[in-house]
């Protein structure tokens, strides 16, 4: 527990400011156990809290107050706080009109009001961390040069009381950014980045980072908006809004491990997964029928190769919205997840997509009740699909998502497949907003506009973030009242999403990387994608080994048959173990194509590399004991599992930051697997070496790191070239290997 430290403390003073204008003396602190103050600016309402340990709560609204119910993805209390069992709500005990400063403390962090331009009032926020000799660090203030537009700003689109709101915060060209969810771009450090906050295949962007400065910062809002990071400031944008809302925290600088235990506090911490998760997961697009999967299943017991989940992927019903499996094509679901558990142990998944076509049995139902997302004007339909058009579900409503777990239980779950794929659930349309959705073979690439669709909780520009953690949330009620289990406890079951939000690691739900296409830069790409959903918070993290599809420009992409794709899968298949969840998937060419169900198992790329394929899989299952202790630790504190280099690094070698801030290749496509695994996959065809930059561990280098291939061992500190045949992905190690082995790494 922290200690007498951590207790809340609450002041109205002004601070002392010292030659450094980024220190300022702390000052006495004269009021004590503050629970926050309210400041009214004008039209404008301004509420600070202290929130956790060493963090602030800041909600700020015009003219209207907030009813408290607002959607939220924070929890109040948090987890761990001070008086954690009292929910703050939007309690204050300081009230003032911005006429004056006032600060109040929480741990090590201090929030105070400012004047502007020389006014002596008191309406800009500024945050501060306390440093172990009483002084403050500014971590960021709201951004108000002079003459400059209000840092806090808003502004009204349309008829409604629904505002837009633009907040600006103070940046330095040398901070470093982490974090905002995923996006493909190559990128650890998000600094010059401008991320819209809407979320589509491949892209699920959500505003959580942490700074290089020693701080955290959650954007509360289930709005679309943008993130922009420049030179300057950081800037926030909601679209529509009834309230702003966000949180920020504070550690140590260097200390990424407190600031995730801080925001996991806030947003969430992960269960533990159900053990059939963490070995080898199989799937492709896609296998068609019951006979397929069973002999598949047969095929895995022949081959003497372990597999702990078998996947049937989409369009295996026969209507969209049946949320069902076509019993033309499944006559027994029973029996084959009873023949697929007993030939190889594995447990099953099943895909299901949010859309309905009028066409299935559930349609009128729906309709009827009100449960499917319309759409602001027109037939209120929200997208199309494979020549017809389709409504979504609406998963913000608790009765849709009841009724949809009701329908998964009766026609998966009793029957013995207990594992979901949530795909396409991106919220507004089917995710796919630059295709054409199959409805014509000559026309794609249509610069349709995302529709602005109506839910429960609101419409698409308001409430269209929550959409895909909503969806995630239907699996979760049902996974727990099906179990008996609540939140927070070891998962039974597991979901797979291609899409989540602030907080999403609270379910027992693993998020994936969407549909990459079969090239080596795409490969490239997934790993730093992968470090900033660590750095989100997501730790259940995975990606389709082997890309999804294939490039149209590349002639071998996804061919299974060639060389140079052989060759891809191997070494993204090789990085596959050493994720979180390792699993492979997609949509295989090969020189005798059956539609697009060509093969993807471990014995599919030829002779040479079933041995190299088969060894992996096997080493994932040597590595369980390993793989429990670091999702027990991300499970007790938000401890990353997949660990960017300046998690670790940064306060013992002063490269890492340097490296960082440029996203030099070795700290995006390098990182920690827990705390003794250095991974650095292979990103290049035809490599037989690989260099591999070590990282200092302290002060006094020695020979810490170990080569996993041949036992050699390197100081750290430096670049090394190390060799790196097709069997062998660059794998280094610290300490000793039967401690990993036997999990006793913490």
């Amino acid at each position: 527990m922290p200690s007498i430290y951590h207790w809340l403390v609450g002041i109205c003073a002004v601070s002392t400011v010292w030659a450094n204008p980024m220190q300022t003396r702390a000052a006495d602190y004269v009021m004590p156990n503050s629970t926050g103050f309210r400041m009214q600016h004008g039209f404008e309402t301004v509420l600070v809290q202290p929130f956790g340990y060493d963090g602030f709560r800041v909600r700020a609204w015009p003219y209207r107050p907030p009813t408290g119910n607002e959607i939220s993805f924070i929890y109040d209390p948090p987890l761990e706080g001070f008086e954690g069992e009292k929910a703050h709500g939007l309690d204050f005990d300081t009230a003032f009109n911005g006429n004056r400063t006032v600060a109040i403390r929480n741990g090590n962090m201090v929030v105070r009001t400012s004047g502007w331009g020389g006014s002596p009032g008191g309406y800009r926020l500024a945050f501060y961390r306390v440093e172990k000799d009483g002084s403050e660090t500014l971590l960021t203030n709201e951004y108000a040069p002079l003459k400059s537009v209000n840092p806090r700003y808003y502004f009204w689109r349309g008829p409604g009381s629904e505002f837009s709101a633009e907040f600006s915060f103070r940046s330095t060209p040398d901070e470093q950014v982490y974090g905002t969810g995923t996006q493909q771009d190559h990128m650890v450090n998000k600094k010059g980045s401008v991320i819209d906050l809407v979320n589509f295949n491949t892209h699920i962007p959500t505003p959580v980072f942490v700074s290089n400065k020693g701080y955290g910062f959650v954007w509360n809002m289930a709005s679309e908006g943008r993130m922009e990071f420049g030179a300057l400031r950081n800037k926030f944008t909601a679209e529509s809004a009834t309230v702003v809302d966000y949180a920020i925290v504070a550690a140590e600088r260097g200390d990424y491990d407190t600031l995730q235990r801080r925001l996991s506090a806030l947003t969430g911490r992960a269960p533990t997964p159900p053990e059939a998760s963490l070995g080898y997961i199989q799937s492709k697009l896609r296998y068609e029928n019951q006979t397929e999967v069973e002999l598949l299943a047969q095929s895995f017991k022949d081959h003497n190769i372990p597999v702990s989940m078998i996947v049937i992927d989409y369009q295996s019903w026969a209507h969209q919205g049946d949320w069902a499996l076509d019993p033309r094509l499944w006559p027994d679901v029973a029996s084959m997840a009873k023949k697929v558990m007993d030939l190889t142990g594995a447990e099953m998944m099943a895909s299901l997509w949010p859309s309905v076509s009028d066409k299935s049995d559930n349609y009128l139902e729906l309709m009827a009740n009100g449960l499917l997302s319309a759409t602001r004007s027109g037939p209120g339909t929200t997208d199309s699909w494979n020549g017809s058009y389709i409504r979504n579900i609406d998963s913000t409503n608790p009765a849709a998502r009841q009724f949809l777990w009701n329908t998964l239980k009766r026609n998966y779950y009793d029957e013995g497949i207990k594992n979901f794929w949530i795909d396409q659930a991106d919220g507004g349309a089917l995710g796919e907003a630059y295709e054409n959705n199959g409805q014509s073979t000559y026309i794609e690439s249509m610069p349709f506009a995302l529709p602005n669709v109506l839910y429960a909780a609101g419409t698409q520009l308001s409430a269209g973030k929550l959409y895909p953690w909503a969806h995630q949330q239907a699996i979760e009620e049902g996974f727990r009242n099906a179990t008996a289990t609540k939140m927070g406890e070891a998962c039974d079951h597991i979901s797979l999403s291609r899409s989540g939000y602030i907080g999403s690691q609270r379910f027992c739900s693993m998020i994936w990387s969407g549909d990459t296409t079969s090239v080596w830069d795409t490969l490239a790409v997934q790993v730093a994608s992968g470090l900033s959903a660590a750095a989100t918070g997501w730790g259940w993290w995975t990606m389709d080994a082997g890309g999804f599809q294939a490039d149209p420009t590349v002639p071998w992409s996804a061919n299974i048959d060639t060389p140079e794709y052989r060759e891809l899968y191997v070494r993204w298949f090789q990085w596959a173990t050493f994720l979180p969840f390792m699993r492979t998937h997609g949509s295989r060419k090969c020189d005798v194509q059956h539609a697009y169900t060509c093969s993807n198992e471990p014995w599919s790329y030829g002779e040479g590399n079933t041995p190299i394929i088969v060894s992996y899989i096997q080493l994932r299952y040597q590595l369980k004991a390993y793989l429990q202790a670091v999702f027990e630790q991300f499970h007790q504190t938000g401890r990353a599992i997949m660990r960017p280099l300046y998690m670790d690094f940064e306060r013992t070698d002063p490269q890492i930051a340097k490296m960082t801030q440029t996203n030099v290749n070795a700290t995006t496509q390098q990182y920690m697997f827990g705390p003794r695994l250095l991974v650095t996959p292979v990103m290049l065809p035809n490599a037989t070496e690989w260099e591999v930059y070590l990282p200092r561990t302290g002060q006094n280098e020695t020979k810490t790191w170990t080569y996993w291939w041949t036992n050699q061992t390197f100081a750290g500190g430096q670049t090394v070239t190390v060799p790196a045949p097709i069997a062998h992905i660059p794998l280094f190690h610290l300490g000793k290997r039967e401690d990993i082995m036997s999990g006793n790494v913490f």
